[in-house]
């Protein structure tokens, strides 16, 4: 008989329809529901993606996942609850979402008790009622070049770890390794098959400053391993990740899904090569858009990549090409009360550390030992977030302040990355109608070193950031007239955060794992 993998996954959930997503050991015929779907091949490993359309809105109903009409999913002997699909009422004006970052897998080790398996035990013992419609993870799913031990024995067990890429995976093989290990733990297996996920990939889900400019770029493809690498990369996160976030018509829609689901053949070569085709920047534009929408009653979730999109080459640098950002700027825009920007790394960091990341811009244009000094430091240090493209990060803030003066009642940023949460309030020159929020909540389930607390903190602080607005001036950093301070941290430790919507009121709440359960910390109202 064949086996559940993993999953089931509840992916994409609006007030008729709902995804799920499935691994198998073997091709079968997968169903959920009243709807069913055939495995498709990838490299020899099997996934489906149920598409349950026709659903009726505001209920909320038990499901099993059958594999070739055998019941496979709740497995028997559980103490969580069944999983369920609750689909959205269209006249709600409440809304919860969780977001975090920076998840690595275990329950509990030196890094601390896992935040999401904690959020997840406590959900489970809470009335339906209070369970939140939508779950964000906002990067750092896996870490492909930091390798659990467990996982270290593995790969060595397949090849000579001695040699580049080391205790780093390698492969597509490898990659589905890392996606069982994080995705297997119980209490976040029935958390994922119960609470609808949405995600975006950062750095680790690859590596380690992916992306953060031409030079690192060109110093990876010089490596013998990197092709396979990123090939893996992108096409278990295509598989993995990317395809929940897509909605009915949009798979419909998706040339490269219908063409897996339907070849009846292994897909690996097909997907090499979209891999191939979507990390290849040409014209100023990369091949394809990982960013995308999601709208829940009154509130509408527009998530950026900000890693896979970067334009680099040629001496231009933006967060996401000119295309893709004037697509940003079109969903930004409806009839909705509430906007989430998604990204996984903040636009609004400590004030001081955003100055030094755009100086930091500056001087790793010049030439001569000064260029490369920077840019040994930019890689050093992660100077990759908003402000160190700094063209992007004025064009975003311009946006979120047109959202904020045309109807909206909140504009929230969601980010994770930095190893810590904070809550940090926009100022814009011209009063503005809503409020613009910085929301940074990392990590779920890792660590930061002890002195890095210190500069997160001292980042703050107004003398080092009027230093720092200053060296920005005499390297030639454009002004902005923008303002940010932080009304909620820095707060260390894994955590996860929730936003409640009520109506045309927001407000956000921190938690973090207390002992077995899980508390709540600051609550910072953002209307």
């Amino acid at each position: 008989m064949t086996a559940l993998l993993l999953g089931p996954l509840l992916r994409h959930v609006d007030d008729t329809s709902a995804t799920i997503w499935v691994e198998t050991d073997g091709p079968c015929e997968v169903g959920a529901g009243d709807a069913s779907a055939r495995t498709f091949e990838v490299a020899g490993h099997h996934y489906a993606l149920v598409v349950l359309t026709g659903l009726e809105p505001a209920r909320s109903t038990p499901y099993e996942v059958r594999l070739d009409g055998d019941v496979v999913w709740p497995e028997p002997g559980g103490d969580l609850p069944p999983s369920r699909i609750r689909t959205l009422s269209p006249g709600d004006s409440r809304f919860r979402l969780v977001f975090g970052s920076c998840r690595k897998p275990r329950e509990q080790d030196a890094l601390g008790q896992d935040a999401l398996a904690a959020y997840a035990r406590r959900m489970a013992r809470l009335d339906e009622e209070e369970w939140p419609e939508s779950l964000v993870l906002l990067g750092d799913q896996v870490y492909a070049d930091e390798t659990t031990e467990d996982t270290q024995k593995w790969l060595a067990s397949r090849r000579d770890t001695a040699k580049a890429p080391g205790t780093e995976v390698a492969d597509f093989e490898e990659y589905c390794h890392l996606y069982s290990e994080a995705w297997s733990d119980p209490a976040v297996r029935w958390l994922l098959s119960t609470l609808p996920t949405s995600m975006i990939f950062d750095d680790h889900d690859v590596r380690d400053d992916w992306n953060t400019s031409q030079a690192w770029r060109a110093e990876m493809a010089r490596t013998s391993w990197w092709p396979e690498r990123i090939r893996g990369a992108l096409v278990s996160y295509w598989i993995y990740q990317h395809l929940g976030n897509l909605g009915p018509d949009e798979l419909a829609g998706d040339k490269t899904f219908q063409q897996v689901t339907t070849s009846g053949t292994d897909n690996a070569e097909l997907l090499r090569a979209f891999a191939d085709h979507a990390d290849r920047e040409a014209d100023g534009a990369k091949g394809t858009r990982w960013s995308y929408r999601r709208d829940f009653g009154p509130v509408r979730l527009l998530v950026i990549d900000s890693r896979a999109g970067r334009i680099l080459d040629g001496g231009v640098r933006s967060m996401i090409g000119e295309d893709e950002f004037a697509w940003i700027e079109q969903q930004a825009a409806g009839e909705f009360d509430h906007l989430l920007v998604g990204t996984s790394l903040p636009w609004l960091l400590p004030t001081a550390l955003s100055y030094a990341q755009s100086v930091n811009e500056r001087l790793c244009e010049r030439r001569g030992l000064l260029g490369r000094a920077a840019e040994w430091f930019r890689q050093f240090a992660d100077l990759e977030h908003w402000p160190a493209f700094r063209a992007s990060f004025d064009r975003l803030g311009k946006l979120l302040a047109r959202v904020a003066d045309d109807g909206a009642a909140s504009v929230n940023v969601l980010s994770g990355d930095v190893h810590h949460a904070y809550v940090a309030r926009a100022e814009f020159p011209v009063g503005h109608a809503a409020p613009v929020h910085q929301l940074t909540c990392s990590p779920m389930h890792n660590t930061v070193p002890w002195y890095m607390n210190r500069v997160f903190r001292l980042g703050w602080a107004r003398w080092l950031t009027g230093l720092t607005g200053w060296f920005a001036r005499r390297a030639g950093v454009p002004p902005t007239d923008l303002t940010w301070s932080c009304v909620s941290g820095p707060h260390f430790g894994n955590a996860v955060m929730t936003l409640d919507v009520d109506g045309r009121t927001a407000w956000a709440t921190l938690q973090q794992p207390d002992g077995d359960g899980l508390a709540d910390g600051a609550t910072i109202r953002l209307t």
